[in-house]
């Protein structure tokens, strides 16, 4: 008798497994015959909910993009207590999601999918990105509006920043490539780059 998932639930347990898989062996380590076994269901009970693997792990992405995207908003917290706290609560939110997700963040980032093919995925993903435009457009809000860089361009430093500081400090071994933390270089990295924009002085 099959006790891997409640009836009705199949399609969460397959996510559940391929979250498992991705962790272990990244988004395209595994077969979906391997997501069948590890959620203890016959292959074939997969394309019931799922048209290929690609969609198994859209369905992962989407997920993550609506945990990522809440994540962000609480960070952000409506601009409180001041835009540059915020807006520096967003990119360590980002690192926080990395650390905590794994699996979500490398079906998000790691496995190629195509917004194209999966437009309910760009949808979800807006939302995340919105989070830091707006964070970003109230912080440069500051400057005069001749000065002022468009948010969405802003926002998208920093968010590379932030996904390169996962990429290159926070996979593999704790510590192993840097001797400063993750959320240490990452708050370095922002203050550099406002500091470069003239939303902080010199000094701070």
């Amino acid at each position: 008798m099959k006790h891997g998932y409640h009836h009705g639930n199949l399609r969460q347990a397959l996510v559940d497994a391929a979250l498992a898989l991705i962790a272990e062996r990244g988004p395209t380590g595994f077969t979906l015959s391997e997501a069948a076994k590890r959620a203890d269901v016959t292959p074939a009970a997969v394309y019931r909910h799922f048209a290929g693997r690609d969609d198994l792990i859209a369905e992962v992405a989407r997920q993550g993009y609506d945990i990522f995207a809440a994540l962000m908003e609480f960070a952000y917290d409506d601009g409180k207590p001041t835009a540059l706290a915020a807006f520096e609560a967003t990119g360590r939110a980002y690192l926080a999601f990395a650390r905590k997700y794994p699996g979500h963040y490398m079906a998000m980032f790691e496995s190629g999918l195509s917004f194209n093919a999966h437009p309910d995925l760009a949808l979800v993903a807006g939302k995340a990105r919105a989070v830091l435009e707006r964070a970003a457009e109230k912080l440069s809000d500051q400057m005069p509006p001749d000065r002022r860089p468009p948010a969405t361009m802003f926002s998208a430093h920093v968010w590379a920043m932030s996904h390169g500081v996962v990429e290159l400090y926070m996979r593999g071994a704790p510590g192993a490539k840097s001797p400063f933390t993750p959320e240490d270089l990452l708050e370095a990295g922002i203050g550099i780059y406002l500091r470069g924009l003239g939303l902080l002085p010199p000094d701070c």
